[in-house]
């Protein structure tokens, strides 16, 4: 198998391929590297040490377990397991205790994790996931003695509840340090906190055996001014059978295990939660009723009814992996598309913004921008889904066509504390609705009757939230005919109309003026991509006298963007709102910028007269590094109001001349759009974390997934990424890399195949599932070209163009694509 980077630099870990897994090899690794549990609803983060939480639907609002972030040590929090052997204890899962271990392992797989450890002839395994259709977390905990010698053995369990409202659970103290209340019954402890006023909804922690002992109070279980690396009662070796009345409550089975030589034990917890309608709340005078709680645990009260549920939970992502799988000469670029990219791509779907390393789970909710671009990552795993997610989206847009910028997801109401105003949002819904149109061939979406701003009385068809957003942008131009920014547009810190000088002042939320002068350049290149989408569109429903209209102001916004926004060799970022010009070689900082190249080259603009390629240099010659493309050069060295929070973060970070991974794909895309693979592929190899594994300690960030941000040029560490998991990257390089550089493109009559690729690739295999047919793909590139022209054949046939019509084909075929 070729490939450009090696897998030498095993510090921390390794891929297995063939288990679909990411193996983890310390416990200190350069941050914790997390996983994600759950696929619908309930969710849960987890870190190679167990770290983490779980939540339902909201991590705000139904936030199960406490978790601390930015703690001392790093990853305080999450679901232990203490293993007492005689006088000596660790941790099962690395930490949080400090003895060393003969042996630990940690194996992040598709919705579960397991952890292997080993201490004098005593090994564990614990193996979480939450199953399908199910609001718990199992751990499922197997304990070996391979001594010689019969073993007398304490599992001590541990997790510590959340007061359900995150933020307050972090900041209410004079409320919360007397409201905890808990109900124990055989081996199950129950969270009941505010269940007597206005909750419906309760948490339980169980195992399928009988106790031991137990705690349910955490100083009584730690000992005071101790941490979770020696409570005192591990030290100890008993349970206090401590009962919770306020301070804060916590979860601990005590459970004595004898193990003859060479026996293994299995003990299965279930964290669970539990809703129930307000005429079922008790079931006598302040007992909960704790049946439906009992109903669960049945389903797990043993070991093979669990692993019989993690079967289910394997087939299911091996299923929806399987949609899109592919086959070249580069296993790391088959191991990003057919594993781990597509993995990303459904834990951003489920989870937004909203909860990781990075994001606390109390400031955002489901972004209207960002889930938008998701959808486009994952459409032809869960179709269905997405539709949902769409219909979503657009009931949060206002009757102008400007959109909430984010809706919790609870209520499925527009986050009001944010609001709107970031005026790239409206034209994302095209994006999203035209993409999945062009999967599914569903036009029945646009027939969606939806409200706006959540009210009932203000509904319309699905189509004409698609026209108000179209509108909108035709309705808010500025001086110079170009859009007006607002806000901001996808870059969120150019806060053109924020003037901040207050430091407690959001530079998100903070806006003076009418905002009627600044313009950005992006929107511009957007508008003529995505209004052009919805041209296409109307066209294919029968609407050409409004396709034809909206074409005309398509052409005056491109017109508009040769006469205003060409700056000689690239495209202007923006103009401020005193109408001067932002990314030009006439700036002494912030002379270019990636979004604006990426947008109006995607768009096609200046295409034929050589703007875009000279763009392109542009990027190569002054963004490009070893490590990915800058957002901006040169870097801005100090504050300037005007500009907003993009000039208040130090050279080389974030939005500051970082390399913000989510539009290196723009600029990719565009590459193959001038028949560019070796340089379209030397970008996607250059962020792409399958090939990053020599980079591990310098990344620090998950080497499995990408991040949103790696350090640019003008960094103290160059390199080093943040904000991983939960980042439009995966979306966008996904789609990058299956849409152009394979060049399988879903279109309105069926599957486009028009590849990208480097010259050295000979034979391509794609196996794709599409509007009901499974498609076995051949490309053939006998003349080592990187693109050109395309002869099809299907099953045998030749068939004209390079598009497989899907209404003439469903079942099995082959299909053979030969590059000339």
């Amino acid at each position: 198998m070729q490939s450009s980077d090696d897998d030498t630099d095993q510090t921390y870990g390794y891929f297995d391929d063939q288990n679909y897994e990411y193996v983890i090899t310390t416990p200190y690794t350069p941050t914790p590297w997390i996983n994600y549990l759950g696929s619908n609803e309930f969710y849960g983060i987890i870190s190679n040490t167990a770290g983490g939480y779980c939540f339902d639907r909201d991590p705000k609002f139904r936030r199960l377990t406490r978790y601390r972030y930015n703690s001392v040590p790093l990853d305080s929090g999450g679901r232990y397991f203490y293993i007492r052997d005689e006088n000596d204890f660790w941790s099962a899962t690395g930490r949080p205790a400090t003895t060393q271990l003969d042996q630990y392992s940690c194996r992040h797989g598709m919705g579960y994790s397991r952890f292997n450890a080993s201490k004098n002839g005593i090994a564990t395994q614990v193996t979480s996931f939450i199953p399908l259709d199910t609001k718990a977390e199992i751990h499922s905990l197997v304990v070996t003695n391979h001594t010689q010698s019969t073993k007398s053995i304490d599992v001590f369990s541990f997790i510590e509840w959340c007061l359900w409202n995150a933020e307050d659970d972090g900041a209410n103290f004079q409320r919360n340090l007397s409201t905890a209340e808990v109900e124990i019954e055989g081996s199950t402890l129950y969270h009941k906190t505010e269940y007597r006023e206005r909750r419906n909804h309760y948490g339980f922690y169980s195992v399928n055996r009988q106790l031991d002992g137990y705690d349910t109070n955490r100083e009584s279980f730690l000992g005071p001014y101790r941490g979770f690396d020696r409570p005192e009662v591990v030290e100890k070796g008993q349970a206090n059978n401590s009962f919770a009345r306020g301070w804060s409550p916590i979860a601990s089975h005590h459970l004595k295990l004898e193990l003859a030589p060479g026996e293994s034990q299995s003990l299965e917890f279930v964290l669970g939660y539990i809703e129930v309608s307000v005429d079922h709340k008790w079931h006598s005078k302040n007992v909960i009723n704790k049946q439906p709680a009992k109903d669960m645990l049945t389903r797990f009260d043993s070991h093979e009814k669990v692993m019989d549920e993690l079967g289910k939970l394997n087939r299911y992502w091996r299923t929806l992996l399987c949609k899109f799988s592919v086959e070249t000469p580069d296993d790391k670029f088959n191991r990003a598309i057919n594993i781990w990219n597509q993995y990303q791509n459904m834990v951003t779907f489920n989870l937004s913004r909203s909860a990781s390393f990075y994001e606390s789970g109390i400031g955002r909710g489901i972004g209207f921008r960002d889930s938008n671009q998701d959808t486009i990552g994952f459409v032809h795993m869960v179709p269905e889904k997405v539709r949902a997610r769409i219909l979503d989206l657009s009931s949060t847009q206002k009757f102008d066509g400007s959109a909430y910028h984010q809706y919790q997801p609870l209520t499925k109401k527009g986050n009001a504390n944010i609001g709107g105003n970031f005026n790239d949002d409206p034209m994302w819904l095209v994006l999203s609705t035209t993409n999945y149109i062009k999967e599914t061939g569903d036009f029945s979406i646009l027939q969606e009757m939806v409200i706006y701003d959540g009210q009932e009385q203000a509904t319309h068809d699905h189509f004409d939230h698609l026209l108000r957003a179209f509108m909108h942008v035709i309705n808010n131009l500025g001086p110079h005919g170009l859009p007006l920014i607002g806000r901001a547009d996808w870059n969120d810190c150019l806060n053109l109309n924020c003037f901040s000088d207050d430091p407690n002042e959001s530079f998100q939320t903070t806006q003076v003026g009418a905002s009627d002068v600044a313009e950005s350049v992006m929107i511009a290149g957007q508008f003529v991509l995505y209004g052009q989408e919805f041209v296409d569109l109307c066209q294919q429903v029968g609407k050409i006298e409004l396709a034809n209209r909206s074409m005309k102001h398509i052409e005056k916004m491109r017109k508009t963007i040769e006469q205003h926004a060409w700056d000689g060799e690239w495209y202007l970022r923006a103009y401020d709102s005193r109408g001067k010009k932002i990314g030009s070689h006439k700036n002494s900082e912030g002379k270019i910028f990636i979004e604006s190249q990426g947008f109006c080259a995607m768009a096609g603009i200046g295409l034929n007269d050589g703007k875009v390629e000279q763009a392109l240099r542009s990027v190569d010659k002054h963004l490009a590094t070893d490590f990915g493309i800058m957002l901006n050069q040169p870097a801005y060295s100090q504050y300037d109001k005007y500009l907003g929070e993009i000039s208040s973060y130090p050279p080389g970070y974030k939005e500051n001349a970082g390399i913000f991974c989510h539009n290196n794909p723009w600029i990719i895309i565009a590459e193959t759009m001038l028949g560019h693979g070796e340089k379209a592929f030397e970008y996607y190899r250059k962020i792409t974390p399958t090939y990053l594994q020599n980079r591990q300690t310098l990344l620090k960030t998950e080497p499995y997934v990408y991040c949103q941000m790696i350090a640019g040029k003008d960094a103290a560490n160059p390199g080093e990424g943040k904000n991983s998991w939960l980042t439009g990257t995966a979306a966008w390089s996904y789609y990058a890399a299956t849409q152009y550089i394979l060049g399988i493109r879903p279109v309105y009559q069926g599957l486009s195949i028009a590849p990208c690729v480097l010259p050295s690739w000979k034979l391509i295999r794609v196996q794709r599932e599409f509007r009901g047919a499974q498609y076995s793909i051949e490309i053939h590139n006998p003349h080592g070209l990187s693109s050109g022209k395309i002869t099809l054949s299907i099953d045998g046939q030749p068939v004209e163009g390079n598009v497989i019509s899907s209404s003439s084909f469903n079942g099995q075929h082959t299909v053979i694509a030969t590059m000339v």
